[in-house]
This record gives structure tokens, C-alpha cells and sequence, in this order.
């Protein structure tokens, strides 16, 4: 695809009930960016209709279709690569947006602008709402002891705004401008093709969750910045495919947290995370009263020990 300015990849799996807010407002918010771009939505074995839909809807649109569902960052890597950010003639930039999210004017280029706008640049996200539209924390620090001591032990509602917690504070969103951080919720994350080159795309061992965490972070160990642009604005409703399977959400997610530990903890700090983390699910077993979370959060307690 040479000359494209922007790739979007949009990954779905069951995505039928969003799936035309985001696509609709992402072409609407495209046509008026004035980029040369191209969408590509790559879905996970839907169960639902929803690559039909998409295929009859949107026929201008790129559609692969895995037999399998092989996992959020994989199916990226699928559409990036059919993008052609394997080759010389990449796009100047990709740009993952998640289903379960409204593109609002001018949001996709105020992110392509401030990209490309300083060379240190490699990876910006969107300012996000929720669906009712509150604030949504959309860039975090890098993830450490303190926010899993925020999690498990601190007094509920404690901690949670604050950077203890891994949270940039809402002044740097309210004043408007482009503020660095460590790494962008993966609900909207645009890259440049020279980051992608040097590298590489989403690591294929993270199935789900901690995936845009780990590649913001291998982005910042190569020496580029991060930035949150809050003149870009997505509404993210957030959630609704991991909901449908909360034990296994809760599994998956934690099991992506560990793998996340394993890669960038040195030893002593895995072994304080793991008794944390043990001592966490023992908690939250001891409050929990559905059975299958339950099992969830002592299967989580068991692969705990692993980390020691």
C-alpha cells in the first residue's frame, strides 16, 4: 500500500452491538482528516455475524477473517502486516482503535498530527470518555509495586486518581495540550512505521491484556517518546467483549500481567509480587460469592506461586 499516510486496524470478536458506531464515525472522522488511509478490521471467529456484517456493510473496507480466535494482539499483528509494515512501502503510521469506541471530529488527526510533529514521537492515544461521558484515565506509568498495592490493599477509592496508582493527573488532560507519558490504554494507539520497523509489532505470547503495555514499553527502551493528545477525542464504552466471559477475563487478564512481571521485574521485585498478588486473590476470594469467579481469582492465587 504505498503513499497511504494511515493504516487502521480495527480487531472485532462478537462486535455486532458497536461495531457501526465505530466504523461510521472512524470513516466520517477519516474522510474529513484529509489522510491518505486505508481500515482494515480483522476478526477473532465471531460467533455473531459479525464479519458477514462487515463484509456486506463495509465492502471498501480490508476484512480477514481468523478461523481461530487467536487473541487481540495477533489479529493486530495480522492486519499490520497486511498493511505492509513488513515492507519498505509501509504506511507512514498504524493506528489500532478498539470496536467498542466513537471517533469524534478531528480526533484522528490531532493524533497523526502530534505523532508526526517530533521525531522522539513513536506512539500517541486518544483522550477517552466513557459512554456516558465521563472522564476515562487514558495513559498510564508504567505498572509496578504501587499500583498493585493501590489495588489489593489500600482503603477502596484511595489511591485511584493519584500517580501512586499509575495515573497522569486530569490537569495535564483539561489543559489541552499533548503531555508524555509511559504508555496509552490499547483502545487507541498510532505508531510510526520507523517504531514498527525497529521494534517489531504486538509480542504474540500476550493473548490478551498487557499487550499495548509491553510494546510501550520495548517503544520507550528504544529511545521514542509517548504521548497523550487530548484535542483527539474517543468515546471507549469499554468492555463489553471481555464481559461476556468474567472468570475467564479475570484469568486471562492476570495471567498477561504475570508474563508482563516475568519480562521486565528483576528477581526481588517478583518476589514481593507474587506475595502480593497471592495475598490480593485471598481477599478477593474470601469476598467474592459467585462460585466460578471464585475459581478464577484461586487459579489466579495458584500461578501467584510461580513468580517466586
Amino acid at each position: 500500500m504505498p503513499d497511504l499516510d494511515l493504516a487502521v486496524v480495527v480487531v472485532t470478536w462478537n462486535s455486532m452491538r458497536e461495531i457501526d458506531i465505530c466504523l461510521n464515525s472512524l470513516l466520517a472522522d477519516l474522510a474529513e482528516s484529509g489522510l491518505n488511509s486505508r481500515v482494515i478490521v480483522v476478526d477473532g471467529a465471531s460467533t455473531d455475524g459479525t464479519p458477514d456484517h462487515v463484509a456486506q456493510k463495509y465492502p471498501q473496507l480490508g476484512l480477514i477473517v481468523s478461523p481461530d480466535n487467536i487473541g487481540f494482539g495477533r489479529c493486530n499483528n495480522l492486519g499490520l502486516k497486511h498493511a505492509g509494515f513488513e515492507s519498505a512501502d509501509a504506511p507512514r503510521a498504524a493506528y489500532m482503535i478498539n470496536p467498542d469506541t466513537q471517533t469524534h471530529p478531528g480526533a484522528t488527526r490531532a493524533l497523526f498530527d502530534t505523532l508526526m510533529s517530533d521525531e522522539k514521537i513513536g506512539l500517541v492515544g486518544a483522550q477517552l470518555t466513557y459512554g456516558d461521558g465521563t472522564f476515562q484515565h487514558a495513559a498510564f506509568h508504567f505498572p509496578g509495586l504501587r499500583q498493585m498495592y493501590a489495588e489489593f490493599f489500600a482503603t477502596p477509592g484511595r489511591f485511584i486518581e493519584g500517580g501512586f496508582n499509575g495515573r497522569y493527573p486530569r490537569r495535564l488532560y483539561e489543559a489541552g495540550e499533548p503531555f508524555k507519558v509511559d504508555c496509552v490504554l490499547g483502545a487507541t494507539m498510532m505508531i510510526r512505521r520507523e517504531v514498527i520497523a525497529s521494534t517489531g509489532m504486538f509480542d504474540a505470547q500476550f493473548f490478551m491484556y498487557c499487550e499495548e503495555i509491553d510494546w510501550a514499553w520495548r517503544i520507550h527502551d528504544a529511545g521514542w517518546e509517548a504521548r497523550c493528545v487530548p484535542a483527539a477525542h474517543v468515546t471507549h464504552f469499554g468492555g463489553q467483549s471481555t464481559q461476556q466471559v468474567k472468570p475467564r477475563a479475570i484469568v486471562n487478564l492476570w495471567a498477561s500481567r504475570i508474563q508482563l512481571f516475568f519480562k521486565y521485574y528483576p528477581t526481588w521485585k517478583l518476589a514481593i509480587a507474587s506475595r502480593m498478588l497471592a495475598e490480593g486473590m485471598r481477599r478477593k476470594i474470601k469476598r467474592e460469592r459467585d462460585p466460578e469467579v471464585r475459581t478464577a481469582y484461586e487459579t489466579v492465587r495458584q500461578m501467584a506461586k510461580g513468580l517466586r
